[in-house]
C-alpha cells in the first residue's frame, strides 16, 4: 500500500518539469534539500521553514531572517491553503505577497513560492496534482494553470546564453538584473573555449528570441517600440521574467554553468 505521506529526494529535479504520478489533489513541496508529498486525504499539515528539526521541508537554512517555522500548508474544504506563519513575506508569481498571518489558496499545477529576505529570495517549489479533464485523460495531460505546458522552445545556444543572462534571477537575488553582454560573452566563452563568443553575438541571439516570442506568442514588452525611453534593461528584464513564469528557464538550467569560474556563481 502506498503511503499517504512520502519523502521526495533532493535530486528529483524541479517540480516545474517533474510531475510525479499521483492521485488528483496530491501536494508536492520541494526545497533545496528535498521535500515531501502528501495525499489529499492524509490529514497532514505540512510545515516548512529554516529549522529542519521543527519542519517537514527546509527552506533558507543558512538565512536567520527566515523563520524557524515560516509557513504551513493544510487541506481545507478540498483545497490546499498556504498560511504564512513567519515574519518574512512569501511572494507568489505575479509579485503577490502573502504577509505574516495571511493565507492564500494554492491552485492546481506548479507554483513557485519565494521567501523574501533582504539579501536573497529562497525558492520553495509547490505542485498540486490536477484532476483529470472531463471525458477522460490522465492527470498529466490536463491543463492546470499557466505554469504547465507554456514553456517555449529554445535551441542549445539560446538556452545557454539566456541562462547566463538571467542567472541572477534564477539564483533568487533580491534585486536581480540581467548580466551585461560582455559578462555573458565571457562566461559562455569560458564554457565553449573552442568557439568565438562576443558581446555582439550574445546580444544577437537574445534579440532573435525576443522578436520570436513577440511575434509567435504575443508576449508584450519585448520590443523597443513598446517601452518608453529610457529603455535600459527593460527588454531583457521582461524577457527573463516571461521565461521564468512559463518555466522555459528553471533552476535546473544553472547546471549548464557548473563548469564556469566558481567566483562568478557565488552568492
Amino acid at each position: 500500500m502506498t503511503s499517504k505521506v512520502s519523502l521526495l529526494p533532493q535530486d528529483i529535479g524541479s517540480l516545474s518539469r517533474t510531475a510525479p504520478a499521483a492521485r488528483p489533489g496530491t501536494l508536492f513541496v520541494l526545497g533545496a534539500n528535498g521535500g515531501m508529498s502528501v495525499a489529499p486525504d492524509a490529514d497532514f499539515p505540512l510545515m516548512f521553514g529554516r529549522n529542519l528539526p521543527d519542519v517537514h521541508v527546509c527552506v533558507g537554512a543558512a538565512d536567520r531572517r527566515v523563520s524557524r517555522r515560516q509557513g504551513l500548508i493544510t487541506r481545507e474544504a478540498s483545497r490546499w491553503v498556504l498560511r504564512n506563519t513567519g515574519k518574512l513575506p512569501i511572494r507568489l508569481p505575479g509579485s503577490r505577497l502573502v504577509l505574516g498571518g495571511n493565507t492564500v489558496e494554492l491552485s492546481p499545477g506548479y507554483t513557485p513560492l519565494f521567501i523574501v529576505s533582504t539579501r536573497q529570495e529562497h525558492l520553495l517549489e509547490v505542485r498540486v496534482t490536477a484532476s483529470a479533464p472531463r471525458g477522460g485523460g490522465s492527470p498529466a495531460s490536463c491543463g492546470a494553470d499557466t505554469f504547465d505546458g507554456d514553456a517555449h522552445e529554445l535551441s542549445r545556444d539560446e538556452r545557454l546564453v539566456l541562462t547566463c543572462l538571467g542567472q541572477r534571477y534564477l539564483r533568487a537575488d533580491p534585486h536581480p538584473q540581467p548580466l551585461t553582454w560582455g559578462q555573458v560573452a565571457f562566461e559562455v566563452g569560458e564554457l565553449r573555449a573552442d568557439e568565438r563568443w562576443t558581446a555582439k553575438r550574445a546580444a544577437h541571439i537574445v534579440t532573435l528570441v525576443r522578436h520570436r516570442l513577440s511575434k509567435e506568442y504575443g508576449v508584450a514588452g519585448l520590443l523597443e517600440e513598446e517601452i518608453p525611453p529610457p529603455v535600459g534593461n527593460a527588454l531583457n528584464h521582461n524577457l527573463i521574467n516571461n521565461l521564468l513564469v512559463t518555466t522555459t528557464l528553471t533552476r535546473a538550467d544553472l547546471h549548464q554553468l557548473d563548469q564556469a569560474d566558481p567566483r562568478t556563481l557565488d552568492q
